[in-house]
């Protein structure tokens, strides 16, 4: 059964930018991803804490759908390749905030803001 996962890489910001996606090529061909891979780069940042003699890192974030036998294989693979500083792979089951408002519940928000801003005045 096919399941959605989503998978952070931290990769040393040392490397080119075509070696980060050479690899990010590589490691997603290893999961036999049975639908599309969505890569959400998110560039060069600073890191939250130092990792090593590591102060930035280029941060990617990829959202695919596979079955899990291919993960062990797709693991090794990551934790094998030094570019690789961090990674984290979870299910991604649903998006992130609020489930969306319908019409009347945006009308009494804006009844509320409007109330909350004439108490304010």
């Amino acid at each position: 059964m096919s399941r959605q996962y989503e998978a952070v890489y931290v990769f040393d910001s040392a490397l080119e930018d075509s070696a980060i996606t050479e690899k990010l090529e590589r490691f997603h061909a290893l999961i036999g991803a049975t639908g599309d891979v969505t890569v959400d780069a998110w560039g060069r940042r600073q890191l939250a804490y130092k990792i090593g003699t590591k102060e930035t890192g280029y941060y990617a974030v990829a959202r695919f759908e596979a079955e899990a036998a291919g993960l062990p294989e797709y693991e090794r693979a990551i934790r094998l390749d030094d570019g690789v500083i961090r990674h984290l792979i979870t299910l991604h089951e649903h998006e992130l905030g609020a489930p969306p408002m319908t019409p009347e519940e945006q009308a009494a928000a804006a009844k509320r803001r409007e109330e909350d801003e004439d108490e304010e005045e």
